[in-house]
């Protein structure tokens, strides 16, 4: 067989390949992806909306243009009121940033060290928790500690736990996925003992510390740390594919806490975190050695993508009210999120 041949057949089963890998990919992504991009960031959540999502909220603050605010589809599907831009959201993990803020000011405060363990912290925990005696703060943070991760374990989100206590008792005992700082993998127990940790040394809640440290000083006034804090109502529906229930007052759905708060409050602090000016003198170098600068959140019923773009200088709050573990819902809100940057780009 020459060459020239054996290229030709590589080739065209290549094209095989490909042809055949369509028939895997789900046709609601790739109609999302391939349509013709539209004119404005509205037209772009209206269409959306016919992908299947019951809400979606949009915050832009780009610099040189006002804010943007958009909303399309409902806030609450039932009483038929229509998605509003100013609606309260469960945020759910782009609260890790405000913790490992929360961690930088210790630390730059000498109230905590990044080099010092689990054991140092929770002594209790050595011989509950694999490693504890070598597993550090840093490697908390960072998701290099090993420890298994509690939105794992089995019925997790079907029957969750009724409070961060019996949230790490699931975890307890288990072996360790990994030697600490061997490798990298997210762990939400890394952030439920972080959370311990700061109301430990506080002596407070671990809201009323990132209200005092970051909240107040950036002026927002729409954060709070569960919906028990605000009025049920301003606080958007979240749906789960399959579940006609609204999951924000159901039993199921309210022992899964998660801090509130609108997309331009998450928008501003996302901001400041990115620019600096949320940081005292020498805190950003120590932030910027532990943690990222954006994030995305995820539970039942809430989904969320919080990202500054330097190529535009814009930052980007995208919430959507419809999950499906099991389902597409996530890939497309990453799709209309980025179909959403082009046309920032387009227009820049």
């Amino acid at each position: 067989m020459t060459k020239k041949t054996t290229k030709r057949i590589i080739r065209i089963a290549l094209l095989v390949g490909t042809v055949i890998s369509m028939f895997y990919v789900p046709w609601i992504l790739v109609k999302a992806w391939i349509r013709p991009l539209p004119d404005t960031v509205q037209e772009q959540l209206d269409e959306a909306i016919g992908l299947g999502f019951d809400g979606i909220i949009v915050y832009v603050d780009q610099a040189g243009k006002p804010p943007g605010f958009y909303a399309a589809g409902w806030h609450d599907r039932k009483k038929k009121i229509p998605a509003n831009p100013n609606a309260l959201f469960k945020i759910a993990s782009i609260s890790k940033l405000y913790d490992a803020v929360a961690i930088t000011k210790l630390v730059h405060d000498g109230q905590l060290s990044l080099d010092k363990t689990l054991a140092d912290y929770f002594p209790e925990l050595v011989g509950r928790i694999e490693n504890a005696e070598e597993i550090t703060l840093r490697m908390m943070v960072q998701h290099r500690s090993g420890i298994p991760n509690l939105t794992d374990t089995p019925n997790f989100w079907s029957n969750p736990p009724e409070n961060s206590k019996k949230a790490l008792e699931r975890v307890l005992d288990l072996p360790a996925n990994f030697e600490p700082g061997e490798h990298f993998e997210y762990s939400n127990t890394n952030y439920l003992l972080i959370s311990e940790l700061i109301e430990k040394i506080t002596g407070s809640g671990k809201f009323e510390y990132i209200r005092e440290e970051i909240l107040t000083p950036l002026g927002l006034k729409n954060t709070f740390g569960s919906v028990h804090e605000v009025n049920i109502d301003d606080v958007m529906s979240g749906y789960y594919v399959g579940i006609e229930e609204d999951i924000k007052t159901s039993e199921y759905g309210s022992k899964l806490t998660s801090m509130i708060a609108t997309a331009e409050d998450v928008g501003i602090f996302l901001r400041a975190l990115n620019d600096g000016s949320l940081f005292e003198e020498d805190e950003q170098e120590i932030y910027s050695s532990i943690y990222v600068y954006e994030h995305t959140g995820l539970m039942p019923g809430y989904q969320s993508i919080a990202k500054y773009h330097k190529h535009i200088d814009a930052v980007v709050i995208q919430f959507v009210n419809t999950t499906d573990f099991n389902g597409y819902e996530w890939n497309l809100s990453e799709i209309v999120y980025n179909r959403i940057v082009k046309i920032l780009r387009r227009k820049k």
